[in-house]
Formats: structure tokens, sequence, C-alpha cells
């Protein structure tokens, strides 16, 4: 089995929003990038750090879909989150 690429390898860049675009239009679900656009075209630009914050969120989506560990954690079902916090509660009472 070959080893997964480590979470930073395979992070598209999005230092612009050009390459932010890009890499939605790629890693993004989808829908994200329709979303990205509507957010930031009623955004007020004058206002950087709302600006920031959407583009920071977006960012971190990407991210997360870039990581495969990440991936398998948000593909986990309830039940089986129940499960292992009932298990690891369980534990620390014993």
């Amino acid at each position: 089995m070959t080893a997964q690429p480590e979470h930073h390898d395979v992070v598209p860049p999005m230092r612009t929003l050009a390459e932010l675009r890009a890499a939605l239009r790629v890693w993004g679900l989808p829908g994200d990038l329709e979303s990205f656009e509507k957010e930031l075209a009623d955004a007020d630009l004058d206002d950087l750090t709302h600006v920031r914050e959407i583009t920071q969120a977006y960012r971190h989506r990407v991210m997360l879909r870039c990581d495969p560990q990440a991936m398998a954690a948000l593909m986990r079902s309830t039940d089986d989150v129940t499960e292992e916090l009932r298990r690891k509660m369980s534990e620390a009472g014993a």
C-alpha cells in the first residue's frame, strides 16, 4: 500500500482570490464556488476583516477536502462516533 501524501503536500495554492477560485473549482464541494462568489459579492469590500473571514472559511474547506484523515473523520457515521465516545468515557471512568 502506498503512503498517503502529507496534508501540506497536496493543498493547492490559495494566495490570491484567483487561486482560491481555482481550488474551489477542483476541490470544493458542489456549490462552494457559487456560495463563495455570492458571499464575496454581498460583502462590503471595505470591511477587510469580513472579506478575510470569508476567504479563510473557504480556504479551510479546500484544506479539509485535501486531507484524507479529515475526510475520513467527516465520513464517519453518528453511531460510530457515539460508540467511540461511550468507549472512551467508560475507559476514563475505569
